[in-house]
């Protein structure tokens, strides 16, 4: 089974403000062969571009029957997956434990669906805007994702996510680009 790896990112310059831009980014690797797509909005929040980078990135792949592996910075989205919140979530008629309305239902519900119709897709928080040069921060970061997903990267290889980590972000910045004045 082919394994894709896809880094997704998702940015706004004045969150939750008037006048708000977005924009979200990704960058699929299949063996040596790159992708990158990226887009924006007005208006939004961080959140909806986090989750935008994830579904653009599962919707511009040409095949479901592939190993999707996820790394992103937002915790909002890789915990829904990892912890299995979105679970709940559907039994409880899309409402928090707290009985309020899951936020971004349906994007959320866009996501939960495009990940349940791939063979298998694994969900990987990764640090963002770590500082490739900060080898003590580096070796903390490594140290601590090899812990929470049961791996064993070398730091070579871990420096390579980091790359490929600071590209979505670049490319969510890029997709702010034209929306901001």
């Amino acid at each position: 089974m082919k394994d894709i790896i896809i880094f997704c990112d998702g940015a706004c310059s004045g969150n939750g403000q008037e006048g708000n831009v977005g924009g979200w980014g990704a960058v699929l690797k299949y063996k040596e062969q790159i992708k990158e797509i990226y887009g924006g909005a007005p208006a939004t929040t961080n959140n909806v571009m986090e989750l935008t980078a994830a579904i653009e990135a599962l919707q511009s792949l040409k095949t479901k029957e592939v190993n999707v592996h996820i790394y992103s910075d937002s915790a909002y989205v890789v915990n829904c997956f990892r912890q299995g919140w979105y679970h709940k979530w559907r039994l409880n008629g899309w409402l928090t434990s707290k009985k309020e309305p899951v936020e971004n239902k349906a994007l959320w519900e866009t996501l939960v669906n495009l990940v349940e119709s791939f063979e298998k897709v694994n969900f990987y928080k990764i640090k963002g805007h770590l500082d490739p040069n900060k080898t003590a921060e580096v070796n903390k970061w490594l140290t601590k994702f090899n812990q929470e997903h049961n791996a064993s990267l070398s730091k070579h290889a871990f420096l390579s996510l980091i790359e490929l980590n600071h590209r979505a972000d670049a490319l969510a910045n890029l997709g702010m680009a034209p929306y901001k004045a």
